[in-house]
C-alpha cells in the first residue's frame, strides 16, 4: 500500500464516527463569498454537497449573490442609491435582485450539485410559502440634529415566518434544496433578504443539527487575532459587549445565536476559501472554523 493510500484510509477511519453522528441529520449551509466567484471552487462545493447527500446527510443550501447582483445592475444601467453605506432596494433594483438570485445564481448552484451526482432543485423563499417576509426597519442618529430617525431601505426584508414544508418534501425525496433568499410579504410584495439571515431562519425552522456559515474569514478571532475553535452563546455575547467581536462579524454571530435559540444544535462560522471546508468541519475532529454552541 502506498503512503497516499494509507493516508486516505486513515482519513476515512477518522471520519466514520462523525459520519454516523450526522446520519439523517439536516445541515443548512449558507453559501456565498469567495467560493461562489470561481468555477473550480463552485464545482468543488457542488461535489462536497453531493457527497453529504450520498453518505446520508440532508443538506440544505441557502446562497447569496451580491457580486452577481452588482454586475447585473451595472450591465442594465440600473442606478442604486446608498444611505449610510446600505443599498436602498427600490422597485427596479428588487426586480434585478430576484432575477439574479432566483434565476441565474440559484440554477447555477443547483446545477453544480446535480452534475456532481446528487439531485438538487433550486427554489426561492417565495416558493411554497417558504419565507413570509416583512419590511426591514433600521434606525440611525442624524449627525446634525442628533435625533434617531428611521432608515428606509425600500424592499429589503427579514423573515417573519418560515414554513419548512416544501423543504421537508424535497428532503424526503432525497433532493437537495437550494434556496434563494427572496421572500414575499402579506400583500405579495417581493423582499430581498440577507442570505445569512435567511439561512439562520431556515435552520431554526428545520431544527437543523448544524448551520454552516461559509464566509471569507477564518472564523471568530480573539483579541490576539487567534482563531477560536469553539465558544458558547454566552461567550459570543460577551465578546460583542467587550468590543473584540466587531464589524461584519457581529451580524453573523447574531444569526448563529438566533438559530441556536430556535433549536439548532450548533452553528459554525467557516472559512469558505478553504477547499472542502464543509467536509473538514463536519468530518474531522479539528473542524474548519468557529463552532458556537448553546
Amino acid at each position: 500500500m502506498t503512503e497516499e493510500a494509507r493516508s486516505q484510509m486513515e482519513l476515512l477511519a477518522e471520519a466514520l464516527p462523525l459520519l454516523k453522528r450526522y446520519d439523517d441529520q439536516t445541515i443548512v449551509v449558507k453559501y456565498g463569498g469567495h467560493a461562489m466567484g470561481e468555477t473550480a471552487a463552485a464545482d468543488r462545493f457542488g461535489r462536497d454537497i453531493a457527497l453529504l447527500e450520498q453518505v446520508g446527510v440532508n443538506p440544505v443550501v441557502v446562497h447569496g449573490g451580491g457580486p452577481q447582483i452588482n454586475a447585473m445592475l451595472k450591465r442594465l444601467n440600473v442606478q442604486s442609491e446608498f444611505v449610510n453605506g446600505l443599498r436602498v432596494t427600490d422597485g427596479n433594483v428588487v426586480d434585478v435582485v430576484e432575477m439574479v438570485l432566483s434565476g441565474t445564481v440559484n440554477k447555477q448552484v443547483a446545477d453544480c450539485i446535480t452534475r456532481a451526482g446528487a439531485m438538487a432543485v433550486g427554489i426561492s423563499g417565495k416558493d411554497g410559502g417558504l419565507i413570509r417576509a416583512k419590511k426591514l426597519t433600521r434606525t440611525y442618529i442624524d449627525p446634525e440634529s442628533n435625533i434617531e430617525k428611521v432608515l428606509d431601505l425600500g424592499f429589503v426584508g427579514e423573515p417573519e415566518h418560515v414554513d419548512p414544508h416544501v423543504l421537508e418534501l424535497l428532503i424526503g425525496a432525497q433532493i437537495v434544496p437550494v434556496v434563494a433568499p427572496v421572500g414575499v410579504g402579506p400583500d405579495g410584495q417581493t423582499y430581498n433578504i440577507n442570505a445569512d439571515t435567511a439561512a439562520g431562519a431556515i435552520a431554526g425552522a428545520l431544527n437543523a443539527s448544524r448551520l454552516l456559515m461559509l464566509t471569507d474569514v477564518a472564523g471568530v478571532l480573539d483579541e490576539t487575532r487567534t482563531l477560536i475553535p469553539e465558544m458558547s452563546v454566552a461567550e459570543a455575547r460577551a465578546g460583542i459587549a467587550a468590543g473584540w467581536i466587531s464589524g461584519g462579524m457581529i451580524p453573523k454571530i447574531e444569526t448563529c445565536i438566533y438559530a441556536i435559540e430556535k433549536g439548532v444544535k450548533g452553528a459554525v462560522i467557516v472559512d469558505g476559501r478553504v477547499p472542502h471546508a464543509v467536509l473538514i468541519e463536519l468530518f474531522t475532529e479539528g473542524g474548519a472554523g468557529t463552532l458556537i454552541r448553546p
